[in-house]
């Protein structure tokens, strides 16, 4: 491969202007929109050597054809076209969206005559003002049940409303007294709209003034002994604190304010938008992105407030967007925010208090969405299947590896090396099979690789085993169609020397690179990549996922245990300050090295006490 493109346009030819720049196929197809505040320094970032590139930049690149670039007057300019043209022609090779459509949304239809209040999955009401979203549906209609209690809109059908109109008589809610009864003019419409108007300033934020208006009036009732009115008022305020239970105030009063928890890995990332106004989180949305070139944090970011505020109304913008970090043109989108919404917007990063560990939440739930979002991929039945196929057709295996072990090793700082051996079957975890190793005497990560499968593959080798109680075959007697071994050219080649020695050439191999989880094969100098997308990718980063956790698991457990074991030998140690001492020195070898002036820095161990423990661990 030429390592220099053919439609390279000369240094001189491109422009250090601001703007916005197109990668297009050799049919015209743009694949990929990006934008720079220097065309001429961000372009030669792509015309790099590309032995240099990330790899899913350098396949962009050589896929690519042609690049064209738009100049325009500011960096504000390239931001609204950037998001534009990325609206437009939905490039593959830009990050891809996917929101999470189940969430239910409490809507009123202010365009209508009589408002209503209606739960929906379908944010696309013409006139609508959405709430939410929120986590399950039983939620929204436990929400819409107190509100009406001291907001009484609408809740009927349109067919019921027109209905009543045309009788006079009040529609069912109206009869019970679940509604103000504008269909049978109990409530004049503009006494109802009044009405929706405070309902919609209450879920806006605006709780404390009513609060104080309902608390004032109960208070007014009962002075004047209008006792019945007192207990109305009571009951509404009760009504607005159980609605106000269920959406803690986590900021102050005054808070509005969006806040973006950001999970990712290599492939995909979830995002967390926590929507905050009058200091509650009024709703959450969840969204799913799949990033097909290599792309940092910063720029991530970027593309997420584009896309969320890209078609929001300016009552939708809020006084300050919180983002895990800043992105390099984060002023740039602080000026096109403030013309969106006609009045000043700050993004900034969540550094300290309240709003800090609420991003610290934001965070958490994306990292779980995250993990959700994988696991439901490697568990549908359709994806599982083509995962298997595709890592066939990539791996040129004579058939599908419908048994897969994967192996890692673990160690601290070279001391405690533990590997772990997880198996899938047709796509899914066998957790009843996998197994741990100790390392006793190792030299490096390949070494121990080496040895943990040379003891695995010797059992292949022994004579037909006999079943075990129950009928089930003893660990170890089901050989694998395929080894994948975290790691790459290094760890791939001592698992094939382990293969050669045991006399297992059948067994198919393969290794995952976590820099740019490319896949190794032995004996190759390029390795296979996977597109971002495949299904086979995120099989065998979910297989090195499991594999690494499991050897963490073991190696924490053992660590703490052998502490444990020595530890209980000293007089004085209890399971406390055990534990005092794992948590700081995190294990044996490590504590030994330590002196006894470092062991006694620690909360309620003295000096005799530490001494004590380092003079045992000498005599060991």
């Amino acid at each position: 491969m030429a390592d220099v493109l053919p439609y390279r346009p000369k240094a001189g030819e491109i422009p250090t202007s601001p703007g916005v720049y197109r990668f297009r196929d050799a049919d015209g197809r743009i694949l990929y929109v990006g934008k720079a505040k220097n065309l001429r320094a961000r372009l030669s970032n792509y015309f790099a050597p590309l032995h240099t590139l990330h790899e899913r930049t350098r396949r962009m690149v050589t896929t690519a054809a042609s690049v064209e670039w738009t100049v325009v007057g500011s960096d504000v300019e390239a931001l609204q076209l950037e998001y534009m043209w990325i609206q437009e022609f939905t490039p593959p090779f830009n990050v891809r969206y996917k929101d999470d459509k189940s969430y239910p949304y409490l809507a009123i239809t202010l365009a209508d005559e009589a408002p209503r209040v209606i739960v929906t999955r379908n944010h696309r009401i013409s006139g609508a003002k959405y709430f939410g979203p929120y986590p399950k549906v039983w939620a929204v209609h436990d929400t819409i049940d107190l509100m009406i209690k001291v907001f009484p809109i609408r809740t009927c059908s349109d067919a019921s409303y027109k209905k009543a109109m045309a009788t006079g008589r009040p529609c069912f809610p109206g009869q019970i007294g679940r509604c103000g009864g504008p269909c049978s003019m109990t409530v004049t419409i503009a006494e109802h709209r009044a009405i929706v108007d405070d309902f919609v300033a209450f879920m806006s934020g605006g709780d404390q003034r009513f609060t104080r208006e309902l608390t004032a009036r109960m208070n007014d009732a009962a002075a004047a002994m209008e006792y019945e009115a007192a207990a109305a008022y009571r009951d509404k305020l009760a009504a607005i604190d159980a609605v106000l239970t269920r959406s803690a105030l986590v900021l102050p009063g005054d808070t509005d304010a969006d806040l973006f928890g950001i999970a990712e890995d290599e492939l995909a990332a979830a995002v967390q938008h926590f929507v905050v106004r009058g200091g509650r989180v009024r709703g959450v949305r969840a969204t799913t992105v799949d990033k097909e070139i290599d792309i940092s944090g910063a720029d991530l970011v970027d593309q997420v407030l584009q896309r969320t505020y890209g078609d929001a109304a300016a009552a939708d913008i809020p006084k300050q967007v919180l983002v895990p970090q800043l992105p390099d043109d984060a002023a740039e989108l602080e000026q096109w925010l403030r013309e969106k919404r006609g009045r000043s917007v700050s993004v900034q990063v969540a550094q300290r208090g309240r709003k800090a560990e609420l991003m610290k939440t934001a965070t958490l739930n994306a990292q779980q969405a995250l993990m959700l979002h994988k696991t439901r991929r490697s568990s549908d039945y359709v994806a599982r299947t083509q995962a298997l196929t595709d890592l066939q057709e990539a791996l040129d295996l004579a058939e599908a590896p419908l048994r897969i072990e994967c192996y890692d090793v673990s160690h601290l700082s070279g001391t405690n090396v533990v590997a772990s051996m997880v198996v899938f079957e047709d796509g899914l975890p066998r957790k009843d099979q996998y197994r741990s190793f100790s390392v006793p005497e190792t030299t490096d990560d390949t070494d121990s690789l080496f040895q943990v499968l040379t003891r695995r593959l010797a059992y292949l080798d022994r004579p037909e085993p006999q079943s075990e109680e129950g009928g089930k075959r003893p660990r170890f007697a089901y050989p694998p169609q395929l080894l994948v071994v975290d790691g790459g050219q290094p760890q791939v080649a001592a698992a094939a020397r382990a293969l050669a020695g045991a006399g297992h050439p059948e067994i198919a191999l393969c290794g995952i690179a976590k820099r740019l989880e490319e896949i190794w094969l032995p004996d190759q100098d390029y390795p296979v990549i996977l597109p971002r997308t495949s299904e086979a990718l995120y099989l065998v980063q979910r297989l090195r996922d499991e594999a690494h956790r499991f050897a963490i698991t073991h190696q924490r457990r053992r660590r703490g245990r052998d502490i444990t074991t020595v530890l209980t030998e000293v007089p004085g140690l209890g399971e406390a300050r055990i534990k005092a001492l794992l948590r700081r020195f995190g294990s044996v070898a490590a504590l030994r090295k330590a002196s006894a002036a470092e062991i006694a820095e620690l909360p309620g161990i003295g000096p005799k006490l530490a001494t004590a423990v380092h003079e045992h661990l000498a005599a060991r």
